[in-house]
C-alpha cells in the first residue's frame, strides 16, 4: 500500500480512527472524511507519526449524495487515483421497537447505515476500476444474528452486505470488495446515544474512552486491513462467531431460546435519548405509558415537496 490512495469515511469515529493509523502504518496516502471535522485534525497528525505520507482531510456528510461526489473529485485531483475506499460510518441504536414514539428517526438509521455506504461507492467506482482498487466495507455480525433493541441496525446492515455482494458480481475483477463482519467490539456505535439535531440532521453524543481504542477496536481494525491487502472477501472478528452461525442455519430454534434466556432482563427498559429542545438536555424515547406519536409527513418527502 505504500504510495497508494486510501480514502477512509467515518475516519473521525473508533474503528475508522484505527484503520487510519493500520494503513499509515504502510505508508499510504490517505483522505479522511468526516462531519466532526475538528476530530480529524489530530488523527491527521498521529497518521503522519505512523507513516503516512500525505493526509487530506475533508469534511462531509456521506448521507448526501452531493458531498460524496465531491469528497471523490477532490480526491483524484489531489492524488489523481484512488485505490481503497473504506466505508466506516454506522450508527446503532438501543430501543425496542415498539417503543419508539417517533418514526422520524428510522430514515436516519437507514440513510447512514445504508446509504452512507451505497452513495460514496457509487462516486468512486469509476475511479476503483481505472486502479483495479478495493471497497472495504465496515459490517457487523447483526447482519444475520440479529439481537434485540437493534431491530433496524441489522436489517440496514444486512442490506449492506447484500448490496455488496450483488455488486461484487457486477464488478468482476475490476474491483475487489472486502466485507468486514464485527461482533460486539465497543467503539461509537455502543456508546453513542442517538440524537437528532433541529429535527432533521443527524448527530449522536460520543463518549469515548480510552479502552474503545485498544483492544478489540484495535485489532479488528487490524484484521479488517491486513484482510483487504490481501484480497480476502470476507473478513470475521472473532473468528469463533462462525460456530453461531451454524446453529442459526442448522437449528435457529435453539439460538433462538438461548438468546431470550441470556438477554432476557427483569429489569427497566433502556432507552436511546432524544433531545429536549426546550432545557437543552435530553429525554429519554419512553416517558410515562406509551402514547405513540401520530403519523406525519417524514423528513424526506418534506424535502421533495419543498
Amino acid at each position: 500500500m505504500e504510495n497508494k490512495v486510501v480514502l477512509i469515511t467515518g475516519a473521525s469515529s473508533a474503528v475508522g480512527e484505527q484503520i487510519a493509523y493500520e494503513y499509515a502504518r504502510r505508508k499510504a496516502n490517505l483522505v479522511l472524511v468526516a462531519r466532526r471535522e475538528h476530530r480529524l485534525f489530530g488523527i491527521r497528525e498521529n497518521a503522519r507519526i505512523l507513516g503516512a505520507r500525505q493526509v487530506l482531510v475533508i469534511a462531509a456528510d456521506v448521507v448526501k449524495e452531493d458531498d460524496c461526489r465531491r469528497f471523490v473529485s477532490d480526491t483524484i485531483s489531489y492524488f489523481g487515483e484512488l485505490n481503497h475506499l473504506v466505508n466506516t460510518a454506522s450508527l446503532g441504536h438501543s430501543f425496542y421497537f415498539e417503543d419508539a414514539l417517533d418514526t422520524s428517526i428510522f430514515p436516519h438509521l437507514m440513510d447512514i447505515n445504508f446509504w452512507g455506504n451505497v452513495y460514496p461507492t457509487y462516486a468512486a467506482l469509476p475511479y476503483l476500476r481505472q486502479s483495479r482498487g478495493r471497497v472495504v466495507v465496515n459490517a457487523s455480525i447483526e447482519s444475520w444474528l440479529p439481537m434485540p433493541r437493534m431491530g433496524l441496525y441489522a436489517a440496514a446492515k444486512a442490506a449492506v452486505i447484500n448490496f455488496y455482494d450483488t455488486l461484487r458480481y457486477e464488478v468482476k475483477d475490476d474491483v475487489g470488495i472486502t466485507l468486514a463482519t464485527h461482533g460486539w467490539i465497543g467503539g461509537d456505535m455502543s456508546r453513542g446515544k442517538f440524537m437528532l439535531e433541529e429535527g432533521s440532521e443527524m448527530q449522536w453524543r460520543e463518549e469515548r474512552e480510552g479502552s474503545f481504542t485498544s483492544g478489540h477496536v484495535v485489532e479488528f481494525a487490524r484484521m479488517m486491513v491486513a484482510g483487504a491487502c490481501r484480497g480476502d472477501s470476507y473478513v470475521k472478528y472473532p473468528t469463533w462467531y462462525d460456530i453461531l452461525l451454524l446453529y442459526r442455519v442448522f437449528v435457529p430454534d435453539v439460538l433462538g431460546w438461548t438468546f431470550r434466556l441470556l438477554l432476557s432482563s427483569p429489569g427497566p427498559r433502556r432507552h436511546a435519548l432524544l433531545p429536549d429542545t426546550n432545557s437543552g438536555g435530553s429525554r429519554p424515547l419512553l416517558e410515562g405509558p406509551l402514547v405513540r406519536k401520530p403519523a406525519s409527513t417524514s423528513p424526506r418527502k418534506a424535502e421533495r415537496e419543498s
